[in-house]
């Protein structure tokens, strides 16, 4: 059996304060915005910086920063990673079938890349 190729695209985490944490991405980091969420009735604004985080904003919220809220993967093999996570434990969860809570609590969600992604994310070299 040949076993799908994925890479961690974003990791999304709870913030109460998206613009702090947006201008550290900038202004530090030099990392720009991809997309963005204005909050709309309950869903919360969100934030995704180019290549890296996914920023929940939850005002409310009284403790350490960075709540992990998912790990977004970029498969090359949508199909067949939800069949082998459902047949693994995984439970799909109200917000489709490529969200899932494994065994454990940690949510994932699961993304179709693009032909070639996944092969040209894990060629490069982080320590480069």
């Amino acid at each position: 059996m040949t076993l799908p190729r994925a890479y961690i695209e974003h990791v999304a985490i709870r913030v109460s304060d998206v613009d702090r944490h947006v201008d550290f991405f900038r202004q530090v980091l030099g990392l720009t915005i991809r997309d963005e969420q204005a909050a709309e009735g309950a869903r919360p604004r969100q934030v995704w910086v180019l290549g890296s985080v996914q920023l929940i904003e939850d005002p409310n919220f009284v403790g350490a920063e960075g709540r992990l809220a998912h790990l977004g993967i970029m498969v090359d093999d949508y199909e067949g990673v939800l069949a082998r996570a459902a047949a693994w434990g995984a439970k799909a969860l109200p917000a489709g079938p490529n969200w899932l809570e494994l065994p454990g609590g940690l949510n994932v969600e699961i993304l179709q890349a693009s032909v070639g992604a996944v092969e040209a994310a894990l060629a490069i070299n982080p320590r480069a």
